[in-house]
């Protein structure tokens, strides 16, 4: 009985030990965008059921458009990345591993819409992509790349404006919580697997926009967020994001 409720158990884990999906990962951090997108293409081109290729392919190219500082690059191959990635979870057996790749590519065009100005759009991802990682989390609560998506959808509702807000309440969103948000972005950076780098990004940028809202914390917000910045910059250099970050970012002494 105890080695069928083992076997029971390890197939309720989602499937994140993904050693292919993590090699790719590490050459997009690196700032090797098009090598990176490259690979993913070539890992769905092997498996055509699986999410996770298509997925990353296309953050490869959002994180290529964001060193490039231009959100309309590749906008409409992402796009297609990304309905094609919630295509093959959905088509997916039920289960931990199905809820959390349809999280996360939910998650990236959730991200996707609302920088394009599609809110309502952006609003729907983001609530089913809250499920969606609800449901992994019910069933294997060390799950920490799960609160990446979680943080996010806490803080945009928090900091999204006074109208939308309402909007939000009024459609069963919730109403959000920046801190709660925040620091579900930190667990996934410190404690994440393939989720770590962007949620220590992720994190940066909420602590920036944090400081901007707050004088009195203003220097100590920046100096967080420059701090975990600089770790990532450490470990990929050639990145050229993180690097335009480390040079805007005013340094503070201790």
């Amino acid at each position: 009985m105890r080695l069928l409720l083992a076997a029971l158990s390890l197939l309720q884990q989602p499937r994140v030990e993904r050693p292919d999906v993590r090699a790719g990962l590490d050459t997009l951090y690196g700032g090797g965008f098009p090598a990176a997108a490259a690979y993913f293409a070539e890992l769905a081109a092997r498996d055509s059921l699986d999410p996770a290729p298509v997925t990353f392919e296309a953050s490869a190219y959002i994180w290529w458009a964001a060193a490039l500082e231009n959100d309309a690059y590749e906008t409409a191959r992402i796009d297609s990345l990304l309905d094609l990635g919630i295509a093959r979870a959905r088509a997916a057996a039920p289960g931990p591993a199905r809820d959390f790749w349809l999280g996360t590519a939910l998650g990236y065009r959730a991200r996707q819409r609302d920088l394009h100005g599609h809110s309502w759009s952006a609003a729907h991802d983001g609530k089913a992509m809250r499920d969606a990682y609800a449901r992994v989390l019910a069933v294997d609560s060390s799950c920490a790349d799960c609160y990446l998506g979680l943080g996010v959808y806490q803080y945009g509702l928090a900091r999204a404006g006074a109208l939308a807000r309402f909007v939000a309440k009024i459609v069963g969103l919730g109403s959000g919580d920046a801190e709660q948000g925040i620091d579900y972005i930190r667990r996934a950076a410190t404690t994440g697997d393939l989720a770590r780098v962007e949620a220590g990004w992720v994190l940066a940028a909420a602590l920036v926009r944090e400081a901007a809202r707050d004088r009195e914390r203003r220097t100590a917000l920046e100096r967080d967020a420059r701090d975990e910045v600089t770790r990532l910059a450490a470990r990929y250099a050639g990145n050229p994001v993180f690097q335009r970050f480390l040079r805007d970012v005013p340094a503070h002494s201790p």
